[in-house]
């Protein structure tokens, strides 16, 4: 898992760089930093509309006396969303907005969920919960 991290702190950046060179060429260089800035806000206003939504229903979950499960996994899913829209790059503002929409945030929901399933069942992670 290390190995895959530090290869992607590498690669991701270097490939965000390229992408912002290539977007310079094809548009210009101010309307690229103009696209970069704008995606950065309104992927902040896009988070934060859908955190708000996930939050509300979460409360409404526990008011029930239900877990929120599957609140948290889209709460792990937006807050990450976020996080990649608010940095500068192509590339990770593709997965950024996947991840915030609610129509695809789906898929990245049931990733997250089959990832810690598995830490799990290795015991990689454990959980307790107190009352």
């Amino acid at each position: 898992m290390f190995r895959i991290v530090v290869i992607a702190l590498i690669l991701v950046p270097a490939l965000e760089i390229w992408g912002l060179f290539e977007m310079g060429k094809l548009i210009g260089g101010w309307q690229t930093f103009g696209l970069i800035v704008l995606t950065g806000f309104l992927g902040a206003w896009l988070a934060r509309r859908e955190g708000r939504k996930v939050w509300t229903y979460a409360r409404q979950q526990l008011s029930v006396g239900a877990f929120p499960t599957d609140s948290i996994l889209d709460g792990i899913a937006i807050f990450t969303g976020g996080l990649l829209l608010m940095s500068p790059g192509l590339i990770t503002d593709v997965f950024g907005f996947l991840m915030v929409f609610p129509v695809t945030r789906p898929i990245f929901t049931r990733w997250i969920l089959a990832i810690i399933r598995k830490r799990i069942g290795t015991g990689s992670y454990s959980f307790f919960w107190r009352e």
